[in-house]
């Protein structure tokens, strides 16, 4: 992929801090007693080597510029997989939210500090109410070192725990708010290219994209300036009905990690995308018999796999600047 700028989204799958971690808060020591069971500094270690490989591995073994993440419990432990990154060169910087999530995992960025700046004076932060908090969007502004300013807003919306149906509100609501942002961005930044990425726990085609995100296939649509609420460019349409998407169950792909663009990162104006630039990144061990590998957990029935990864597969966008 032949890019200004390589961005990525990957749900890293319960990185948590070790079973005894001494940062980790009484209510979240309680909650997550049995499910840390056997996750020690050595497991540990090997869940970040084996995200760590991959993530290296983007952008022609360079790693990415900036990569938004899901499902990681800390800054301190985000930080620890950074760490391992250290091959590629990077000097990479962390924007993370600690939330209420039931489960405590959130939803951060890293960047590399040489090529994006970001003011955390306007970093936002919205957790998704389910009776209790549950997953969030994270909102940050980046400019980059030739002076281009775009936003990125990560994702990571309720569960379909207790069915899809009847989760579904809940999708939508976090739709919902994200719309709402989107809209308030423009009334008070203007044409500001905006790159949301996230684990939307939908498919492109469910209402929550559709009709509260106003995510949708059409150009024209996100393009037209007669449009009342702005529209969203859901860059993974040319993916869909591949071999594989992002997520697998039951041996069926669902297309569940999307990204979506405004009007403005569609202008080749300042820092922006093409249509058809998102792809889904994978190494061949990264799959077999039509799933992603899990690392899974100690605590788990079937233990956890060393050669594992995570039970969702990246996803990447090569992003170009304007002279």
């Amino acid at each position: 992929m032949s890019s200004d700028l390589y961005i990525a989204w990957w749900n890293l799958e319960n990185l948590f801090d070790i079973e005894r971690s001494t940062t980790r808060p009484e209510w979240l020591k309680n909650r997550l007693k049995s499910e840390l069971k056997g996750w020690n500094a050595s497991v540990l270690n090997e869940k970040l080597k084996q995200l760590a490989k991959v993530i290296s591995s983007m952008n022609n073994g360079q790693g990415p510029d900036l990569l938004g993440v899901c499902e990681v419990e800390s800054e301190g432990v985000l930080a620890k997989l950074i760490d391992k990154l250290s091959g590629t060169g990077r000097d990479y910087g962390i924007v993370h939210a600690d939330t209420s999530d039931n489960r405590g995992i959130d939803v951060a960025f890293i960047y590399d500090k040489n090529k994006l700046e970001t003011d955390p004076s306007v970093i936002f932060n919205r957790v998704i109410l389910k009776r209790n908090a549950t997953r969030d969007l994270l909102q940050a502004t980046f400019t980059t070192s030739e002076g281009n300013t775009f936003i990125i807003i990560g994702n990571h919306w309720p569960s379909r725990r207790g069915g899809e149906e009847a989760s579904a509100p809940y999708r939508m609501m976090a739709g919902e708010t994200l719309s709402y942002w989107i809209e308030r961005i423009k009334e008070k930044l203007g044409e500001v290219p905006v790159f949301v990425m996230g684990d939307f726990n939908d498919e492109p085609f469910n209402h929550s994209l559709i009709n509260y995100a106003l995510s949708c296939k059409s150009i024209s649509k996100v393009k037209s300036k007669r449009a009342k609420n702005p529209y969203l460019y859901n860059l993974m349409t040319h993916l869909m009905g591949e071999d594989i998407a992002t997520h697998s169950y039951d041996k069926t792909w669902g297309m569940l990690d999307q990204l979506l663009v405004n009007r403005a990162g569609l202008e080749k104006t300042g820092i922006y995308c093409t249509p058809k630039a998102a792809e889904i990144f994978t190494l061949p061990e990264m799959i077999k018999r039509d799933t992603p590998v899990r690392f899974g957990r100690p605590s788990t029935k079937g233990g956890h796999n060393p050669e594992g990864y995570s039970d969702h597969l990246p996803i990447v966008l090569g992003l170009k600047q304007s002279d």
